[in-house]
């Protein structure tokens, strides 16, 4: 392991262990600190992050990105503050931490037994919302992680969210799909984060007006299981409270091939994101490149 590797892995481990014990005021003014210090200095992340928002927003003048990228850097640090002490919190602190509109199309989908893909993009904290489900629901989930460098820290994030009561398979291997369908099978709950393709396989969208492409797997698990396809938003306001939505259900299109459909879906899954994020862009968390024309290295910071 590199130096830089191992830094990183200790920098994590450290967060795990010693923000968790924080007292909360402390933990929330540190994200804050941290946001803004990362925020000044103009990084590639923050840089990529106002070039996102810039899609997002149509329009806004240099000053009004700026402002987003700071709340946006304060809302990511919140992520973070709230994952290191996520741990450490009991089901009454978790059930508290948010509101949920429009969660019957998740509990009456799980109750017909035929399994439930939930969709997300990367908004507000959806590690909370996954504990939140396996606690006030009582409903295990499984969900796929990013293999991330060094090995140390994906084995330190994989032991986090199990430790939340989630079954988690590594994003690459080939096996995922097939465990997930097979859960799907048995009615059970999959969980996935899918506004950005970590494949180079994704399947084709218009998003904000622009071409992108997003992870295929929600819409082929729904064709091939018949599990029905929601996607959820979740944002932040001023309060300790994270809010979030259960949109309606994405129905397999009747007519057309697998991969037809498949791209019919998936388009209905990024306008429902869009329209979360368009509502709360400083709570969307994407420091890398999506769109498909930003995806030459050439062109600017990552």
């Amino acid at each position: 392991m590199s130096a830089a590797d191992r830094l990183t892995d200790g920098l994590y481990g450290l967060g795990w262990s010693t923000v968790k014990r924080l007292p909360e005021p402390v933990a929330a003014r540190l994200g804050r600190t941290i946001a803004d210090l990362a925020w000044k200095k103009r990084g590639k992340g923050v840089l990529r992050l106002e070039s996102n928002y810039a899609r997002v927003v149509p329009g806004a003048s240099p000053e009004r990105l700026a402002e987003l990228s700071r709340a946006g850097m304060r809302s990511y640090l919140r992520y973070w503050m709230e994952s290191f002490r996520l741990p450490a919190w009991s089901p009454a602190r978790i059930d508290r931490s948010i509101e949920i509109k429009d969660l019957h199309h998740l509990t009456d989908g799980l109750a017909a037994g035929k399994g439930v893909v939930l969709a997300l993009p990367h908004l507000a904290n959806w590690d909370l919302a996954g504990a939140w489900v396996t606690t006030r629901l009582n409903t295990p989930f499984t969900t796929v992680a990013e293999r991330l460098k060094p090995e140390t820290l994906y084995d330190r994030f994989v032991a986090y969210r199990e430790g939340l009561g989630m079954e988690v398979l590594p994003h690459s291997g080939g096996s995922a799909f097939g465990t997930l369908a097979r859960r799907l099978r048995d009615g059970g709950l999959v969980c996935l984060v899918a506004d950005r393709d970590l494949s180079a396989s994704g399947v084709p969208v218009d998003f904000f007006g622009a071409a992108a492409r997003m992870p295929a797997g929600p819409a082929l698990l729904a064709q091939q299981t018949g599990a029905l396809l929601l996607p959820v938003t979740l944002w932040y306001d001023d309060s300790p409270v994270m809010r979030g939505r259960v949109h309606p259900p994405i129905e397999v299109p009747e007519s057309g091939t697998r991969a037809e459909k498949a791209s019919v879906m998936t388009q209905a899954l990024a306008d429902a994101f869009a329209s979360g994020i368009a509502e709360h862009p400083e709570d969307w968390h994407m420091l890398q490149r999506l769109w498909t024309d930003d995806l030459d290295p050439a062109k600017g910071p990552a």
